[in-house]
């Protein structure tokens, strides 16, 4: 596996070794601090035309983990803002030694165009790519939904029923969970405001909650990406959408996910992001382990216990 573009490009038996890889990767996180030197001299350049707090820091504390070198490139502190395009910024890359390329970008499809032109022969790793696809989340969400209903390492999803709630049609990373989710064996059903999730047969969350969830996957309202404005308001959308503390009394063993960054008082209330089956904190910590099997993968690493 030379790049990771997007979910549709793994299979279930894919999917699932690097499931177990990172599963590895966490336990050895556990035990130690310590730095392998699985990437050794290979150099991971994080390529980011969005800002991102979590991601880009997850991605440089796992390549620096493996031993790789890093440069952190930012689009605002770049010859991009002069004028320089993808194309001149990926062959100035290219003739630095970059071994790997993490791209976050607004336009759907650039991570794709870039691994597929000749700019460039580094490994192509998509951080998130406008409404399109988010991967390595998809990853660390099926990695902690695996370890929060306790299945063992080679296990897939089979049977059981996530429940994806708001903003569908703007989420990359609902359309990643879609496709893996579904492909672990999952059943995905989406729930939402017309103008969120088109298609969703229930008028308000406590409508989708009777489903009895196994968990819920809570996104961020991206007003970001709205033309115009979808919402009435914050206050009715927390209102018919919101997982608040009754929200959660009603489905006490059921699973609570979200991507971050969260907008605590609209999509999830603070009860529901701290309480005993919140996942939230082990998802982060899930995202350095997915993305060190990610990187050793597509870069030809050894195994972290080797």
């Amino acid at each position: 596996m030379k790049h990771l573009i997007s979910t549709d490009q793994l299979d279930r038996e894919q999917a699932i070794e690097l499931l177990d890889q990172a599963s590895e990767i966490s336990r050895l996180n556990e035990e130690s601090t310590r730095k392998f030197p699985t990437l050794q001299g290979k150099t991971v350049v994080t390529l980011f035309f969005e800002n991102s707090t979590r991601t880009r820091i997850s991605f440089e504390l796992a390549a620096k983990r493996l031993s790789a070198d890093v440069i952190n490139f930012t689009a605002e502190s770049s010859a991009l803002t002069k004028g320089e395009n993808l194309k001149d910024t990926a062959q100035t890359l290219e003739a630095l030694g970059a071994d790997a390329l993490v791209m976050r970008h607004p336009s759907s499809g650039a991570a794709f165009s870039l691994a597929n032109s000749n700019w460039t022969s580094a490994s192509v790793i998509n951080a998130g790519d406008g409404t399109n696809q988010h991967p390595t989340q998809a990853l660390l969400d099926a990695l902690s939904l695996r370890q929060g209903f306790g299945l063992p390492d080679g296990s897939g999803l089979d049977g059981k029923k996530i429940l994806i709630i708001g903003d569908i049609v703007h989420s990359r990373v609902a359309k990643s969970n879609i496709d893996l989710l579904s492909k672990l064996g999952a059943t995905v059903e989406l729930a939402g405001p017309g103008s969120f999730a088109p298609g969703s047969k229930y008028a308000n969350l406590d409508m989708a909650l009777e489903i009895d969830p196994d968990a819920v996957m809570m996104l961020r309202v991206q007003k970001e990406r709205m033309n115009q404005p979808l919402l009435p308001s914050d206050k009715e959308y927390s209102k018919l959408w919101g997982l608040s503390e009754s929200r959660v009394k009603k489905i006490p063993d059921s699973l609570i996910l979200h991507p971050g960054p969260m907008n605590r008082g609209l999509e999830i209330s603070s009860y529901a992001a701290e309480s005993e089956n919140s996942m939230v904190l082990k998802q982060v910590k899930n995202g350095l382990a997915i993305r060190m099997a990610v990187l050793s993968r597509v870069l030809g690493g050894r195994r972290e216990t080797e």
